[in-house]
C-alpha cells in the first residue's frame, strides 16, 4: 500500500511538470483543442442542419454535440501522448532527467496517463459548457458526467498515442497513425452519422475505444441512459486501457532505459 502510494505521488511530479510546462503557452495549447468543435459545430452543425431531417428525434446540431466532446478527448490525450510524448522523450530529454530523481519508468508512463486524464476532463467540461451555452445538450446534468467520461476515453486514446510513440523512428512518421488509424476512427465512429442499418461498420467500430466513448456520451448528452450498455461500453475502456497500457508500458521501458 505504501509503495502504492509513493508511486502515485511520484507519478504527480510528473503531471505538475507538464502542467507548468503547459500553462506557459495555454491559450496557444488550448485553442486547437477547443477552436476544431466549434469550427466543426458551426460549419457542420449549424450549416446543414437545416438541410437534414433530424435524427433520432434531434437535429442534427444536436446528434453532433456529443461526438465534439469525444473528439476533444481524442485529440487531446492522442496528440499529447504521441507527438508530445515523443518530443519529451527525444527532443528535451526530460525522461532522462527524471530517471536520475527516485522517478522510474513506472511512475512516467503513470504521469503520462494521469497528466492526460486531467487535461482531457477540464477539455471536456469545457466543450460541453459551450454546447449547454448553445442549447445542444439536452440533459443538464451531463455536465457533472461528461468530463468523467472524457478522462476515461482519454486513457486507451493515450496508450495508443505512447504504442505511436515507442514504434515510430522519426516524429514524421506520426503523420502515418494519423492518417490510418486515427482518423478512420474518427469519422467512422458515429461522430457524424448513426450506424444503425450499417452491421459490418458496426461491427467493425467495436475495436475502437473511441466508439465506445461516443457511445457514451450520446447516452449521457442525449439523457437515454441504459445501464447494462453503459456498463458495457465503460469496461470495454478499461479493457483497452489495460491492454493497450500494458504493450506500451513494455515497449517504452526498453525504450526509455536504453
Amino acid at each position: 500500500m505504501n509503495n502504492l502510494i509513493i508511486t502515485f505521488g511520484l507519478a504527480w511530479h510528473v503531471v505538475v511538470r507538464n502542467w507548468i510546462v503547459y500553462r506557459k503557452d495555454f491559450l496557444a495549447n488550448i485553442s486547437p483543442t477547443l477552436a476544431d468543435p466549434a469550427l466543426i459545430m458551426i460549419s457542420l452543425g449549424m450549416g446543414l442542419s437545416p438541410f437534414i431531417q433530424e435524427i433520432g428525434g434531434y437535429s442534427y446540431a444536436q446528434y453532433l454535440a456529443p461526438g465534439m466532446i469525444a473528439t476533444t478527448a481524442l485529440f487531446t490525450s492522442f496528440f499529447e501522448c504521441s507527438y508530445g510524448f515523443y518530443v519529451r522523450m527525444t527532443y528535451e530529454s526530460v525522461f532522462k532527467a527524471m530517471l536520475t530523481t527516485p522517478i522510474g519508468v513506472n511512475e512516467v508512463i503513470l504521469g503520462e496517463f494521469l497528466w492526460v486524464f486531467v487535461r482531457a476532463s477540464i477539455m471536456a467540461l469545457g466543450v460541453t459548457l459551450v454546447l449547454l451555452v448553445m442549447g445542444l445538450v439536452p440533459n443538464p446534468w451531463a455536465i457533472l458526467v461528461c468530463p468523467l467520461i472524457g478522462g476515461f476515453l482519454s486513457l486507451p486514446c493515450a496508450a495508443i498515442g505512447l504504442l505511436a510513440a515507442a514504434f515510430v523512428r522519426n516524429i514524421n512518421q506520426f503523420q502515418t497513425v494519423y492518417s490510418f488509424l486515427i482518423a478512420p476512427i474518427y469519422f467512422l465512429s458515429a461522430v457524424f452519422f448513426p450506424l444503425d442499418g450499417r452491421p459490418i461498420l458496426s461491427t467493425i467500430v467495436q475495436i475502437s475505444p473511441f466508439y465506445h466513448g461516443v457511445r457514451l456520451l450520446q447516452s449521457t448528452v442525449w439523457n437515454e441512459f441504459r445501464f447494462l450498455e453503459s456498463l458495457m461500453h465503460f469496461a470495454a475502456l478499461i479493457g483497452f486501457t489495460l491492454i493497450f497500457g500494458f504493450f506500451a508500458f513494455r515497449l517504452l521501458t526498453r525504450k526509455l532505459t536504453v
